[in-house]
Formats: structure tokens, sequence, C-alpha cells
């Protein structure tokens, strides 16, 4: 028995050498096959593939059942986070909304305490941004809208949120309109919360400065600019932007997004009705003139 191990063991060193040598010999074989550029080896390898390949989807399944279990575990996970991001949205929209009920409860009362009435006439009509003529030196859009649409030369344009421009020349289907930065455009507008009156006055650039403001000291970064009103050019109360403070002096950060002006809204501001006379309210109207006595009445004759 000692002397049977003894041969095995003699024989199980060559055997393995030749095995490892046979396995070397061929992984070489088919590493050079694979690498040889010829038309007839890239037959033999893909009839090759054709036979062998689909004889093994027996040994890919599990494979493929651990990639679709890891990419199932993967999914579920980002659905986890999803739906954790969506519910603290939701709790902030809930918040949000709550704030806009109050807000919107106490507007109504406000309004029904003052017994405010709000301009019918403050109208709008919509418009699409043909083109941008927008250069160093001058900055203005063209609209779809024109004269028979009822434009009328000055009147103000706004996007979605903020004032943009105003109307400078109207054609038969088209208007033109001047942006807020275009070096031409000074608008009045005041400054809330402190109520300073100043210009706005366009340079070309995407931060016009407030000039004329009575008080600077008053005026903080972040504050709320709309237009004032004053002259009639714009209605007021529109909002322009915020204030920003830029290497020591005040510019407005505007509201209105001059990178997409795609749609733009015209404000049909009519002027207000002129009153020509002052009436009994302003003015107390005079006292009548008592009549002369005639002549031989309540008088002596001598």
């Amino acid at each position: 028995m000692a002397r049977d191990r003894i041969a095995d063991h003699d024989f199980q060193g060559p055997v393995r050498r030749i095995l490892i040598a046979v396995l070397v010999v061929s992984l070489t074989a088919i590493f050079l096959i694979w690498r040889i550029d010829s038309p007839r080896v890239e037959r033999m390898r893909s009839a090759f593939i054709d036979k062998v390949v689909p004889n093994f989807d027996w040994a890919l399944v599990p494979v493929t059942k651990l990639v679709g279990m890891a990419e199932g575990f993967q999914s579920y996970a980002r659905i986890v986070e999803q739906n954790q991001e969506l519910r603290r949205e939701l709790q902030k929209m809930k918040a949000w909304k709550e704030a806009a009920v109050q807000l919107e409860q106490q507007n109504a009362k406000l309004l029904a305490q003052n017994q405010v009435r709000l301009d019918p006439k403050l109208t709008t009509v919509s418009g699409v941004v043909l083109a941008d003529s927008g250069s160093p030196f001058r900055q203005s859009v063209l609209l779809n809208v024109g004269s028979r649409d009822g434009i009328i030369d000055g009147w103000a344009t706004m996007d979605g949120l903020g004032l943009v421009g105003r109307i400078s020349g109207v054609g038969n289907s088209t208007a033109r309109v001047i942006l807020l930065t275009d070096a031409s455009s000074r608008i009045p507008v005041t400054i809330q919360p402190s109520g300073q009156k100043a210009m706005l006055v366009g340079d070309n650039t995407a931060t016009p400065p407030i000039e004329f403001v009575e008080t600077p000291e008053q005026v903080r970064p972040g504050d709320r600019v709309v237009s004032s009103g004053d002259g009639g050019l714009f209605p007021a109360g529109l909002l322009v932007g915020e204030v920003e403070k830029a290497n020591g002096r005040l510019r407005v950060r505007l509201s209105a997004d001059y990178q997409r002006l795609n749609y733009l809204r015209v404000l049909r501001s009519h002027p207000a009705e002129k009153i020509s006379e002052a009436g009994n309210l302003v003015v107390p109207p005079r006292p009548a003139e008592k009549p002369a006595p005639e002549p031989g009445i309540g008088g002596s004759d001598g």
C-alpha cells in the first residue's frame, strides 16, 4: 500500500504540469486566434460563438437574477429617498398654502374695510417675442401685437412677474419694447418699505442703477422696488425688482427674467380723467350779489 501511494505521488506532479501546460497553450491559442484580424478567422469566431454561447444561457441565469436583484434594490432605495423628499416638500407646500390662505383672507378684509375699487381698465394683451435686438448700445424686443390689437405707444410690458419695459414704436401687427436696461430708459420708482422716491436709469447692464434718491441712508439691500406712477408713465405698484449694493452704488436686481423673454403682457393703462372744473367740494361758491335798489323806492322825493 505504501508503494502504491508513492507511485501515485510520483505521477501527480507530471500530470499536473502537463495539464497546466495544455491550459496555458490553449489559452494562448484562443487569445491569438481572437486577436487575428482575418475574414476567415472572423467567420470561425462567429460560428463558434453561435454554437457555444446559446448553450450557456443556463449558466448566466443566476448572474442575471443577481444583477436584477441588485438593480431592484438600488431602485427601491431611490424610491424611498424620493418618497421622503416628496413628504418634506408636501409639508413645506402645506405651510405655504396655509400662509397664502391667511394672506388672502387678510387682503379680502382690508379691501372690504377700505372699500377699494380696482381699476377695471387695467387689462392685458399677451404677445410673443419675435426678435431680440439686444446690443451693447440698444436693448429692445419686438412683439407680434400692434395697433390692430389696440396697442398704444408708452404702455408698460411685463413678463410673468416683473416689469420689463415700455412700448416705443407701434406698427400694424408689431410693436417694439424698450427694456428697462436700455440707456434711454428712465422710470420713476418707489422703494419700499421706506417709501423713497427715485429714478431707475438704464445703463445697458443687467442691474440698472437708482438715482436721485432723497435719503439713500434709509435704503437697504433687499428692499422692494415698484413703479411709482409719477408722471402717468406707468401704473403705480408694478413690481420692478429688489435693491442691491454693488461697488458702493445702489442698483436694482430686476424681477423679470430677461434671459427668457418669450411671452410678454402689455398693460392697457388708460390716462386718468381730467377734471376741468374745481367743483363745490374744492372751492366754495361765490355769494350771490344783492340787486341794487331801484330809484324812487324807499327814498324821499325831496
